[in-house]
């Protein structure tokens, strides 16, 4: 059984699996380690304590940390790791690192959750985009520095009344221990007031959006050591993530329950109710009776065929027809020469053919006739003086 129809075949609301939208996609990172191979060391936290150092080198598979370990399988018993460059090579604020996600379609994002190797950030932020060339919009900022660094207050959640599509905040991750192992993840609802209500809230809607996710590694976390400039300690100070995960559902309005690659290799919805478009954001051709609008858990909404009679096979929303009837569909390019929003009257000068349903040509004569319209036997109404069904005789 189609989920996107219930066991009666009525339309209902359907939508993809719940996916790690960014498992195996590749992940575009500024910054990694290994060109040239540079040693780093663990941190343990204990200064004086000698550190285990190893090697990072992208050019060898046993020692190389690339961005493709973000999103791959994330194993315990067998750890790997991106990982950025060492404070001795300058990472460190005012410089910046970014982790960028291409989902390759618009996706409703759940949460972004990232599990660190290293001590988690003292400041990261997490951005995401609608579509390629938009805008990079903050999605969440993490730092103890709130202020100073975002010029954000810290908080967890968005007052009633407040734009519930702000970024926010918090201190709340932004501690140096653990120093391996701490997770963060970011609930996209999570604080804000209208989520109980997310089916009727097209800000929010909006707002769990996004094609393309990007994490923006800020300043480093450390033990203040790195000011003693011991070349051993910068070493020991670096980003690394073991797991980049994106939690949530292909974008489809309720109207689809998978996405598959169309032709040219894009993900895309498989739409069902009439609908079309990569997110089934819009009305197949034909299907315009009433606008456009997302599935909720009440209503498909599915949209509806245009009545054109059977003369036209195009047909555009008409706000105002909408309103005068409760049908919005106006057709277009009627055939046979009817006319009106559903192809249901003859043209002007033109009177419907009893034996069909086509409109014939009145073809009044213009001198004798007081109208070129005829009655709808096709029979024009004459002038004084004048008769023949197309008054085009002299009485």
């Amino acid at each position: 059984m189609d989920e996107c129809s219930d066991e009666r075949g009525r339309p209902q609301r359907c939508m993809p699996e719940f996916v790690n939208a960014a498992f195996n996609v590749t992940v575009v990172a500024t910054n990694t380690c290994g060109s040239p191979p540079e040693e780093y060391c663990v941190q343990t936290g204990a200064t004086g304590v000698t550190k285990s150092c190893h090697i990072c080198d992208a050019r060898d598979p046993r020692n190389h940390h690339g961005a493709a370990y973000l999103t791959d399988y994330n194993n315990q018993q067998d750890t790997t790791w991106w990982q950025s460059q060492t404070m001795l090579a300058g990472i460190q604020y005012p410089n910046s690192i970014n982790l960028t996600l291409h989902l390759g379609k618009a996706f409703d994002i759940t949460y972004v959750r990232l599990k660190f190797h290293t001590s988690r950030p003292e400041s990261f932020a997490i951005y995401k985009r609608t579509s390629e060339g938009s805008p990079w919009v903050p999605y969440q900022y993490y730092s103890s520095s709130c202020e100073k660094t975002y010029q954000k207050a810290n908080s967890g959640f968005v007052r009633t009344g407040q734009d519930e599509q702000q970024a926010l905040c918090t201190d709340e991750f932004s501690d140096i221990s653990p120093l391996t192992g701490g997770n963060v993840a970011f609930s996209t609802l999570e604080g804000r007031p209208s989520a109980y209500n997310f089916d009727h809230s097209p800000v929010l809607q909006d707002w769990v959006t996004a094609t393309d996710i990007r994490v923006t590694l800020n300043r480093l976390n450390t033990f203040g050591d790195e000011v003693l400039n011991d070349p051993k300690v910068l070493k020991s100070y670096y980003y690394a993530i073991s797991d980049f995960a994106v939690g949530g559902r292909c974008k489809c309005n309720g109207h689809a329950s998978e996405c598959m690659r169309n032709d040219g290799g894009r993900l895309v919805c498989n739409c069902k109710h009439n609908t079309a478009g990569d997110d089934c954001q819009e009305c197949q051709p034909f299907f315009n009776d009433r606008l456009w609008r997302r599935a909720t858990a009440d209503s498909a909404n599915e949209c509806l065929p245009c009545e054109c009679n059977g003369k036209s096979a195009e047909c555009h929303f008409d706000a105002e027809l909408y309103r005068a009837t409760g049908h919005g569909g106006h057709c277009r390019n009627c055939a046979d020469n009817t006319d009106g929003p559903n192809c249901e009257r003859c043209l002007d000068n033109y009177y419907r053919d009893p034996d069909a349903s086509r409109c014939l040509p009145c073809l009044c004569n213009p001198v004798g006739s007081v109208s070129l319209q005829c009655d709808d036997r096709g029979v024009c109404a004459c002038k004084a003086g004048v008769t023949g069904e197309k008054c085009d005789t002299v009485a």
